[in-house]
C-alpha cells in the first residue's frame, strides 16, 4: 500500500453534476454557502460528556458547530475561560476539560446557540 497517495477528498459518486466534474471546486463552494447561513440562532449544537479513549478522564464535547475555524477557537476560548478549565479544538468538535455540561449549554445559550444536553 502506497503511504503517500493522493488525496482525492473521498468522493465516491454523486448525482450533482458540479461535484462529479470538478470535486474541490464544487465542495469548497458547498462548505462556504454552508458558513454564510450559519448564524447562532440557525445551529443546532449537542453538548455531551465523552470518557473513552480518554484514561478515564471527562471531557465535554461540542458536537455541531458551522463556522470557520477562527471562530470554533474564539468559542472554545469562551468557553474555557467561563469555566475556568483547559479544552482544545479538534476535528471540528470543540473539547473542554472535565464535566461541564450544564454550565457551557448555559453559556451558549446565552450566545443564541440552540444547544441541548446529548448523551
Amino acid at each position: 500500500m502506497k503511504k503517500n497517495k493522493n488525496n482525492e477528498g473521498g468522493l465516491v459518486y454523486s448525482t450533482n453534476k458540479e461535484l462529479m466534474n470538478n470535486p474541490f471546486a464544487a465542495l469548497a463552494n458547498l462548505a462556504s454557502a454552508d458558513h454564510e447561513n450559519a448564524t447562532p440562532a440557525k445551529q443546532n449544537l449537542i453538548v455531551r460528556l465523552e470518557t473513552k479513549h480518554r484514561a478515564g478522564k471527562a471531557v465535554t464535547v461540542i458536537l455541531g458547530f458551522i463556522g470557520t475555524e477562527n471562530e470554533m477557537e474564539d468559542l472554545c476560548k469562551h468557553l474555557k475561560t467561563k469555566c475556568g478549565t483547559g479544552g482544545s479544538v479538534k476535528d471540528g468538535e470543540i473539547l473542554v476539560q472535565g464535566d461541564f455540561r450544564d454550565k457551557v449549554c448555559t453559556l451558549l445559550q446565552e450566545k443564541n446557540y440552540k444547544a441541548k444536553r446529548g448523551n
